[in-house]
């Protein structure tokens, strides 16, 4: 069990922000990941450092690839720390950007119960450690202008996580929630300064305005059928991510704030992982995402169309 939990953390991607299939990151943090270990006892002493290449797909131009570090110990018999540290890069239409991503805190502990469920309960934070406020000084403006957060290696925000998980041999459920507290500030994308980029305003016009963004609440539901072998094992599931509150911007021509129609509602991708097992200590997983049900309006620049990953992982 322990192994196909590992192989399957994955079919979330990973934020960048681990952003995965059009979710800010949350659902791979602490006991809402799928590498969670499974056992008929708690061991919060294995402790485990993975390395992750993530390749996503935007609706838009953008590629985004995230390389991340995700480093778990135990803090004692009963809790353990994850922190997930991600180096993005994105490349578009409009130019490329790269450099650290947020990072991602978060304290989780178990409860095993008689009937041979274990239940996860995870509180933390993502941390607006990159930067989101990128600019491409190239326009024929010669002033250049911010741009979209497709572009962006930051949400700008820091955000409150709560979850929880209920797994046993063969099943996994986890939801969660993730909180905007401290909203982005930072991106003043305009289309007004990129009017006369070559050839791009159509394509411009397809990015939502994120001025002063206080991005909605999320809310996540997964569920996963493991499949588990000697040395390898395979994944089948589906992530569900409704935005329950919606996003909102500030309108500098206006001088107001406005909250933003389309951006509440489902986005919904299936999920799938192949995994091979060298021994108690070595792994390595492929996982892949496909989104089939989005929101309307994405000023945040999460959506994916498609998602691929590839990790190692060490267990200690």
């Amino acid at each position: 069990m322990r192994y196909f939990l590992i192989l399957s953390a994955l079919l979330l991607g990973s934020k960048g922000v681990s952003q995965g299939c059009s979710d800010a990151g949350f659902c791979t943090m602490g006991a809402m990941k799928p590498d969670q270990a499974y056992s008929k006892r708690i061991d919060f002493k294995l402790r485990s450092l993975e390395f992750n290449y993530y390749h996503g797909k935007t609706l838009l131009s953008p590629i985004i690839t995230v390389y991340t570090a995700d480093m778990n110990f135990s803090i004692n018999d009963d809790y353990s720390l994850q922190v997930k540290v991600p180096y993005q890069t994105v490349s578009g239409n409009l130019g490329e950007t790269s450099g650290v991503g947020d990072l991602s805190l978060s304290v989780s502990r178990g409860f095993l119960l008689n009937n041979g469920f274990t239940v996860g309960a995870t509180v933390g934070a993502k941390v607006a450690t990159g930067k989101s406020d990128l600019e491409n000084r190239d326009t024929p403006h010669g002033t250049g202008g911010d741009l979209p957060m497709y572009y962006q290696l930051s949400l700008g925000s820091y955000d409150l996580v709560l979850g929880g998980s209920l797994i046993n041999e063969k099943w996994l459920f986890a939801t969660g929630l993730q909180l905007p507290v401290v909203h982005n500030n930072q991106n003043d994308f305009r289309w007004g300064e990129w009017a006369e980029y070559p050839n791009q305003e159509s394509y411009l016009l397809k990015h939502n305005l994120a001025n002063n963004l206080k991005r909605g609440t999320d809310v996540m539901l997964r569920a996963e059928r493991n499949f588990r072998f000697i040395n390898y094992n395979f994944g089948i599931g589906a992530l569900a991510i409704y935005r329950i509150t919606k996003d909102e911007i500030y309108l500098f021509r206006e001088d107001r704030r406005a909250k933003l129609d389309g951006t509440t509602g489902l986005a919904f991708n299936v999920l799938a992982n192949f995994g091979y097992n060298f021994n108690i200590n070595h792994s390595v997983k492929l996982i892949g995402g496909l989104k089939l049900a989005d929101r309307e309006v994405n000023p945040d620049g999460l959506t994916r169309k498609h998602v691929i990953s590839a990790s190692y992982v060490y267990r200690f």
